[in-house]
């Protein structure tokens, strides 16, 4: 009879880092505050309207202040961002990679071209693909979806709103906007492959606004993509990316960045025989029951989607 395997959490060499987002209305300092004094890994800047983002010498300062790594620097090419470094979307980028060298971070966050940058929008993927290989980062090009207005639906993106479709080298998987675009998370997570290099966790419940649920509320399979983040060893970034703003205060949203956290790195691990050789695992192949199944209730089976 052949001797009984003895099972081994694998846990990835992933960051758990906060985005700075994560604590609007409150300026990017406490973001950085509450990283670290939850025990996040590191923080993800997000390039806004405070000044105190946008400037290089006093990101580094709270860096170093509470000891946390700036792994990424998410571009300001939101739609309230439009203005932030000036309105030419190339120079945007250009300063993100400034900013992400000086803080060492590896990876620029960017959204796809709005329809109406008609210029920017022609040449995004090899303009892309040029600030690479001319920089050295990963410029992670983030999943979106499509906009509604009563009944109409609108691709507000190009080369369009998912990047399973295009030909973006690094991809950042965001699950509250595959929530919104009504896209199957998991089936894009496998779809893309190597392609994915950096994600943004946060749950959804399919409404056509984009939420940021903390994980665990709403019906996205997040506990699912994270343990198959596990099983594939990724070492790229889990970036905890939600909507605090309705917090009542600070004990509130510091109760909601603990409760994101402590979910990520609950679910960010598999259980895995030591006999198998996780690297070779097939990319389709079935998730590991997930760590806590003895101690926690079973998981709610997601809400699953056709993948875009």
């Amino acid at each position: 009879m052949s001797e009984p395997t003895d099972p081994t959490v694998v846990v990835p060499t992933a960051a758990v880092a906060l985005s700075t987002s994560s604590v609007y209305p409150e300026p990017t300092p406490v973001g950085f505050e509450l990283a670290a004094a939850l025990g996040y890994d590191a923080v993800e800047l997000m390039v806004a309207l405070d000044e105190t983002s946008q400037d290089i010498d006093a990101v580094r300062r709270l860096s170093d202040d509470h000891q946390l790594r700036v792994v990424a620097v998410h571009a300001p090419c939101l739609l309230i961002t439009q203005r932030v470094w000036g309105t030419e979307p190339w120079g945007k980028l250009e300063r993100s990679a400034q900013m992400a060298h000086a803080l060492g971070a590896g990876v620029v966050v960017v959204h796809p071209a709005f329809r109406w940058q008609r210029d920017y929008g022609r040449g995004f993927l090899s303009g892309i693909a040029e600030l690479e290989r001319r920089t050295g980062l990963a410029y992670a090009v983030e999943n979106m979806y499509p906009w509604r207005a009563r009944k109409r639906v609108v691709d507000a993106y190009t080369p369009g709103w998912d990047p399973v479709q295009h030909d973006s080298r690094h991809v950042t998987l965001d699950l509250s906007h595959a929530a919104t675009s009504g896209c199957d998370a998991m089936a894009t997570a496998l779809d893309l492959g190597d392609r994915l290099r950096h994600v943004h966790l946060a749950d959804g419940s399919g409404s056509a606004k984009d939420e940021h649920l903390v994980p665990g509320r709403g019906n996205q399979p997040c506990a699912q993509v994270l343990g198959l983040l596990a099983d594939r060893s990724f070492t790229g970034e889990v970036v905890v990316e939600i909507n605090t703003r309705r917090a009542l205060g600070r004990a509130q949203r510091e109760a909601d960045l603990a409760e994101a956290l402590a979910f990520t790195r609950l679910h960010l691990a598999s259980r895995r025989d030591r006999q198998q050789d996780v690297q070779s695992a097939p990319i389709a192949a079935p998730l590991a029951a997930p760590l806590a199944a003895p101690l926690a209730a079973p998981l709610a089976a997601p809400d699953r989607r056709p993948p875009c």
